[in-house]
């Protein structure tokens, strides 16, 4: 059991780029604090953070997992986050969660462009960091061009704490530049490691990064900054006490090394956590636990104790088709009960809490309640999703959470088996309830569902999950750009329906004059009839008629806008002419108008924004302008360039590969709908062709059958 002292408690993230190493960190730091018995691997596929299928067949984590360990009397709850370009929002909605971070820089790959985004995610969450410089012990492993990135890329005050014994297969050890002596690991994967004094030929290099060090924290007190003019050196204790000190406020990021999958490194690294992290006591003195009063609007604030009202964020949600849905909370002040009742703020509903649980992965441990700084679970709450506080009804407070990109990229999906549908639908929306970056609508035009996300991956993970979970198999294509039409000039035309029967005959007459209108008008329905040509009671048919003539246009069949219809003659007859005769004639007036009107295909625009890095700004202007981009302007801003275009709709479909290739990874894109314009003469006549043939061949498939 965790201590229920919220001083004793450290919540950690562990962040990076994809594949630099998180979840072997996360599996030995379990096995170095003895959280679990036995050493495990992402590679052997029994890692304790990696487990979702999906997961275990790329090895990359897509999905946060939570675990924890007691180390030295401290409860250190861990996140292990994915760094996979297609899931960092995820880890930006665990950062809420966190006091702490542990940032793994690779030292075969060093900074990348994930890296520096997940840094800046912490950064705007005012997270503290330590830096640990990972695989050590692989071939081309590199500390110092590693740290060389750090300072490179986000942070210039690295502090190094440890140098490396040897490099790759002759890793050994660690230099402790604050105690001033080698560290020799067992290498039998067991941790333990032996004091020993610094390797001569490390001695001086030891000495300079020593005094680095000390000048680094010595800058970030007045006090340290005089005792060490005064005397060249400071105390161990007041070096430890500046590097916190220096760490919690931000200007620090201390830096240490090892290699995971042979467990060297990991407790002193642990015992930095403890050092320099800070618990949810600490981290709230610097980063107030506010929100905004439920009842009254304004700013609300509680402090990490447990005798505080209840405060609380749903950071994840897990949905499974046979255990239900489990909820992870980060509680932040009060004590969350089992089998309570409790107000979700967000919803402003009550929500009864039924069972609690600490995670272990995928493993679930049973507790009785979470109080003040604890992250646990709950099962099976009825109506909260991802982002919503948890809080006592009495003392009503909404928790500011994560604000997620909006999709870059969009597929429709249909069933492979007939008459899923429906089987689809429902399942997407229980993903979605876990996934809240990925969005799902039926256009109603195109008649496709689309499932847009943060990329192909995303995209094709989620496909894998709807059937893994829901057993509904579905295939991915490009959606359908929903092109519109529209007129160019003013028309009229007679539409006269008139038909024989044996009994009562069919009689409409209707002359219709269109004119166009502005882009975004709409449709405007005009009655100009005077004298009874047209009855009353048949003028609603008439604009009915209209109505349904808009869906299928004249050059292609797509719908038709931006247009005004006004009747304005007609004649009718006493018996045969009825409300379907008049419908249908002020249809083919219309359609008949239509000929004359010149008609035109509009495409939708999109107002793209792009935040590229300075040095690929004429790259990335210059594919926007192939694309029949119109770029608005550009913005200089702190990670580059912000570029604002207009693009069309169908240049942008497969945008966001083209952009991590001209800007290796570093580029970030979004986009929204503008408006609709002509389409270039050139391109009007290919699509209208590709329409009709489509057209054609779905007509003649439904001969066939």
């Amino acid at each position: 059991m965790p201590s229920s002292d919220v001083k004793e408690v450290r919540n950690i993230a562990i962040l990076s780029h994809g594949a630099a190493g998180k979840t072997s960190l996360a599996d030995a730091i379990l096995y170095a604090a003895g959280a679990i018995d036995l050493p495990v691997s992402v590679d052997s596929g029994n890692s304790v953070f990696m487990h979702e299928p999906e997961e275990i067949a790329r090895k990359i984590t897509i999905t946060s997992s939570v675990g924890f360990a007691d180390w030295k009397g401290v409860r250190i709850n861990l996140i292990d986050t994915p760094g996979y370009i297609n899931f960092l929002e995820e880890t930006k909605g665990t950062l809420r969660a966190v006091d702490g971070a542990i940032l793994i820089i690779s030292a075969i790959s060093g900074v990348k462009a994930e890296t520096e985004k997940i840094y800046k995610f912490a950064c705007d969450y005012e997270i503290p960091r330590v830096a640990f410089v990972s695989k050590l012990d692989k071939e081309r492993a590199d500390f110092f061009r590693a740290v060389g990135d750090m300072e490179k890329y986000f942070c210039k005050n690295a502090v190094v704490l440890q140098l490396p014994l040897g490099l790759e297969d002759k890793f050994t050890g660690v230099v402790d530049l604050v105690k001033m002596k080698a560290l020799v690991f067992a290498q039998d994967g067991s941790g333990k490691s032996e004091e020993k004094d610094i390797p001569a030929d490390m001695k001086e290099q030891s000495a300079v990064y020593r005094k680095k060090l000390v000048e680094q924290i010595a800058e970030t007190d007045d006090s340290l900054l005089e005792k060490y003019l005064d005397k060249g050196d400071l105390p161990q204790e007041e070096i430890i006490a500046g590097l916190k000190h220096g760490t919690i406020g931000g200007g620090l990021l201390p830096v240490l090394c090892g290699s995971p999958v042979k467990n060297m490194g990991i407790q002193p690294l642990l015992d930095m956590v403890l050092t320099c992290l800070p618990s949810p006591v600490e981290h709230a003195r610097s980063v107030k636990i506010k929100g905004t009063d439920a009842k009254t609007g304004k700013e609300a604030e509680r402090k990490p104790t447990s005798d505080e009202p209840l405060s609380a964020i749903v950071f994840k949600t897990i949905i499974d088709p046979f255990a239900g849905k489990l909820s992870l909370v980060r509680v932040f002040s009060g004590t969350l009960k089992a089998d309570s009742t409790v107000y979700n703020s967000s919803r402003q509903v009550k929500e009864k809490i039924g069972s609690l649980f600490y995670i272990q992965g995928k493993k679930q441990v049973a507790t009785k309640e979470l109080t003040a700084g604890q992250i646990g679970a709950a099962a099976k709450l009825k109506d909260t999703l991802t982002g919503d506080t948890l809080c006592a009804e009495a003392h009503p407070i909404v928790l500011e959470f994560a604000k997620f990109a909006d999709p870059v990229m969009s597929y429709a999906i249909e069933p492979k088996s007939r008459g899923d549908e429906d089987k689809v639908s429902i399942g997407v929306h229980k993903i979605l309830d876990e996934d809240r970056t990925l969005k799902f609508a039926f256009d109603e035009q195109t008649k496709e569902m689309v499932l847009s996300g943060m990329g192909q991956v995303h995209l094709e993970v989620t496909i894998e999950k709807l059937k893994r979970k829901f057993g509904v198999d579905v295939r991915m294509k490009t959606p359908k750009v929903p092109y519109k039409e529209t007129i160019r000039a003013r028309a009229k035309a007679q539409g006269k329906y008139k038909k024989q029967t044996g009994g009562h005959g069919q009689y409409g007459d209707a002359w219709i004059e269109i004119e166009p209108l502005a882009r975004g008008a709409g449709f405007e329905f005009v009655d100009k009839i005077v004298g009874g040509v047209i009855p009353r009671q048949y003028i609603p048919a008439v604009e009915k008629g209209l109505v349904e003539a808009l869906h299928d246009g004249f050059l292609a069949g797509y719908p038709l806008v931006d247009i005004r219809a006004t009747v304005f003659d007609g004649s009718y007859h006493t018996v045969d002419s009825s409300e379907m005769s008049f419908k249908i004639a002020a249809s083919m007036g219309f359609k008949k108008a239509l000929e004359s009107a010149k008609p035109v295909l509009l495409e939708p625009i999109m107002s793209v924004e792009v935040v590229a890095p300075d040095d690929t700004l004429g790259a990335v202007i210059g594919d926007l302008n192939s694309r029949r981009g119109k770029v608005q302007g550009v913005v200089p801003q702190a990670s580059g360039q912000n570029i604002k275009a207009l693009v069309p709709m169908s240049e942008m479909l497969s945008y966001a590969p083209t952009l991590n290739s001209l800007t290796s990874g570093r580029g970030m894109y979004t986009m929204e709908f503008y408006g609709y314009e002509d389409v270039p003469s050139h391109l009007s006549q290919k699509i209208i062709q590709e329409r009709t043939a489509a057209q054609q061949q779905g007509h003649n498939h439904g001969k066939e059958k």
